[in-house]
């Protein structure tokens, strides 16, 4: 039998690999907003009658750097599709930037088109932070309340959450440093994208969780460690086949999805990974490690090396 829990220190050490990259580029870069957390312009435009100019990033953001500011964040979907971000547009502003358009491009299409106020931003942000922290204490009681038949069932919960916030941790600290490398920017999709993830990320915890219940009763008299060394191996391929499917298919969506929302996928493809590898190898491991002691000896010394 394949021996996971044995090594969970290297499991968990994998994993701060993956999640203090994201956490420094957080703290000393911070997120890159969209219009919908600060406030501004989005404009999406389609060229319907292209002329031999072929569309440019570079010619778009010259033109909108003339009509509406120089920090605009202009992207091309596709061969006909463009996206203006900016600050607050004005009417007047808009309608000599799809002049200057349709002057080097021909026809254009106005496909959408949204201001977003400082007000409203602040109203979305509120709601987002709320959500999640209303959806960590509900899954919190109730795997405690489910696994309320094992002993010290709280662990179970706290297990979960520990696991959840490992891949909330790794989403938003890739989202950091793909905003800094590629202008990733958060929008409301990615908080939904994110609320996924952690539904996604419980999920595939408690279905190891539920075995670990399961062979407790049925082989009493076995060592813990062992017990969920058993659990994790019954259920991994499982795992393994439903998080491939899956993967598979957001792939295959970021791949012809189209721009709009290759942002979402993409926060799916990570958080869903993540949350794959944390039910396997953290989760259940957690579990082990506070049953042996270690978690308490752990922060005895951290206490230990604070007073001394």
């Amino acid at each position: 039998m394949i021996d996971i829990v044995s090594k969970r220190y290297w499991f968990f050490a994998v994993s701060l690999l993956v999640i203090l990259p994201g956490l420094y580029s957080l703290a000393t870069a911070g997120l890159k907003l969209s219009i919908a957390f600060t406030s501004g312009s989005l404009l999406e435009l389609r060229v319907n009658s292209v002329t031999n100019q072929t569309l440019a990033v570079a010619d778009v953001r010259r033109i909108a750097g003339e009509r509406i500011s120089s920090d605009a964040v202009i992207q091309i979907g596709g061969a006909d599709t463009i996206i203006i971000r900016s600050k607050p547009m004005k009417q007047d502003d808009k309608v000599a930037l799809v002049v200057d358009l349709e002057a080097m491009y021909g026809k254009t299409t106005e496909l959408s088109f949204e201001t977003v106020g400082a007000e409203v931003s602040q109203e979305v942000t509120g709601a987002a932070v709320n959500a999640v922290i209303l959806a960590s204490l509900a899954i919190l009681a109730w795997i405690t309340v489910a696994f309320y038949r094992v002993p010290k069932p709280y662990r179970y919960g706290v297990a979960a959450i520990i696991a959840m916030l490992h891949d909330v941790a790794v989403v938003i600290g890739m989202a950091s440093i793909l905003g800094q490398l590629f202008n990733f920017e958060i929008d409301a999709l990615f908080l939904t994208a994110l609320l996924t993830v952690i539904g996604f990320s419980v999920h595939d915890t408690i279905v190891v969780f539920d075995r670990i219940r399961e062979n407790v009763v049925r082989h009493r008299g076995m060592a813990y460690e062992s017990i969920v060394n058993h659990s994790i191996v019954q259920t991994l391929d499982r795992s393994i086949n439903t998080t491939l499917t899956v993967l598979l298919t957001l792939f295959a969506l970021w791949l012809f999805g189209g721009i709009t929302i290759r942002n979402f996928v993409l926060t799916l493809l990570l958080g869903i990974f993540s949350g794959s590898y944390s039910s396997i190898f953290n989760a259940a491991q957690i579990l082990v490690a506070w049953e042996s002691g270690e978690v308490g000896r752990f922060f005895r010394r951290l206490r230990g090396q604070a007073t001394a």
